[in-house]
């Protein structure tokens, strides 16, 4: 790892980055796979959802070349906490992992890993990517109230996630390339491409990522990304081909989710003979006090087999919401229990606010 600035990341992030928070995006190299977020997005990007600034770096990954970012000088990055950055050449780069990355939760409070638009992290096929969990004892407890504490507060931007796989996690299920608990989680300018989380179960998903309990119920932003995206890019999961939560509030900017798949069978809870899922698409969401916001949003050629071929979405005590603004969900295929609207599953009581959009 070097202490420089690795200058060719940095200038792309500074360029991604105006004085009014909005995000214009360095991920557009076709040949690299669908660019990241939904490009016909309008919405505003509220301040605090924006690029986070990393002019000053804790560490850098990388001497300027591309030998030296390997998953192991990763792993320590993310270990040590703070802001991240690579400096791995000019050209793009693939860091392949064979363990995740582990987040601690005293080297905060900000922990930022920006790749620059060059920098894609693969699992392999066989492991998932990052991990943060406040209430997990191993990562170093920090505060009496694991469930609702403000750090670390982890930002992924400018980067491609590939080829994660968490179907070997046996007590963190789900989340295929992020996995996280506490705190706040934020993603800017980024891609998930084919990872994948466990094949079945009633209530395990998100083959991009799975987040539980964010401080005071605050949302996980998700700006001008891409899940799947293009046929042969998609992540799949029991349920929740895209993201998973439990009661969790998402607000979701300018981004994509297409190609995605939720391969359980029964639903939740599963029905008896089966092993459970199958619901949510592109977005799967359980719980209870919850809001589910789209803005400039694009959800089409999602896949099920049991409920919500885009949006599965159920709120237990019937007082959670879902806020549709410019956004267009349509061509997803299969699931039934559509109360309201096409492709989108839940109570039929469920507020669901939409606003120039198009569902069908």
């Amino acid at each position: 790892m070097s202490s420089r600035a690795p200058l060719v990341a940095l200038a792309l992030t500074l360029a991604a980055c105006d004085g009014g928070g909005g995000v214009m995006n360095p991920l557009t190299n076709p040949t690299d796979g669908p660019p990241a977020g939904n490009l016909d997005g309008t919405c505003d990007v509220p301040a605090e959802a924006g690029l986070e600034d990393v002019s000053a770096p804790t560490t850098v990954v990388g001497d300027g070349t591309a030998a030296s970012c390997t998953g192991d000088a990763f792993v320590e990055a993310v270990a040590g906490g703070g802001v991240i950055v690579f400096d791995c050449g000019p050209d793009p780069i693939t860091i392949t992992l064979d363990r995740p990355a582990r987040v601690f939760n005293d080297t905060g409070p900000r922990i930022v890993i920006d790749g620059g638009g060059l920098v894609t992290l693969s699992g392999g096929g066989r492991t998932r990517i990052l991990y943060m969990n406040t209430c997990d004892e191993a990562q170093r407890w920090t505060t009496s109230h694991c469930n609702d504490q403000d750090h670390p507060q982890l930002t992924v931007q400018n980067l491609t996630f590939v080829d994660a796989d968490s179907r070997g996690e046996t007590d963190q299920d789900g989340g295929g390339a992020i996995w996280a608990r506490g705190g706040r989680l934020k993603v800017v300018n980024s891609r998930f491409f084919n990872n994948r989380c466990a094949d079945e179960g009633p209530d395990v998903g998100g083959a991009a990522i799975r987040v539980f309990d964010q401080f005071e119920d605050r949302p996980v932003y998700v700006v001008n990304s891409t899940f799947g995206g293009a046929d042969g890019f998609g992540n799949e999961c029991a349920n929740g081909g895209g993201i998973s939560s439990i009661g969790v509030s998402w607000t979701i900017v300018n981004s994509l989710f297409s190609h995605n798949r939720a391969i359980g069978n029964g639903g939740n809870p599963a029905q008896p003979g089966t092993p459970g899922g199958g619901s949510g698409g592109a977005i799967y969401n359980d719980g209870n006090t919850m809001t589910l916001s789209l803005c400039g949003t694009r959800i089409e050629h999602n896949e099920v087999v049991q409920h919500g071929s885009a949006i599965f979405f159920v709120s237990n005590d019937h007082s959670g919401d879902i806020r549709i603004d410019r956004s267009v969900i349509t061509n997803n295929v299969g699931g039934s229990w559509y109360p309201t609207y096409p492709q989108i599953s839940g109570h039929d009581d469920t507020p669901i606010d939409v606003t120039d959009s198009v569902i069908q």
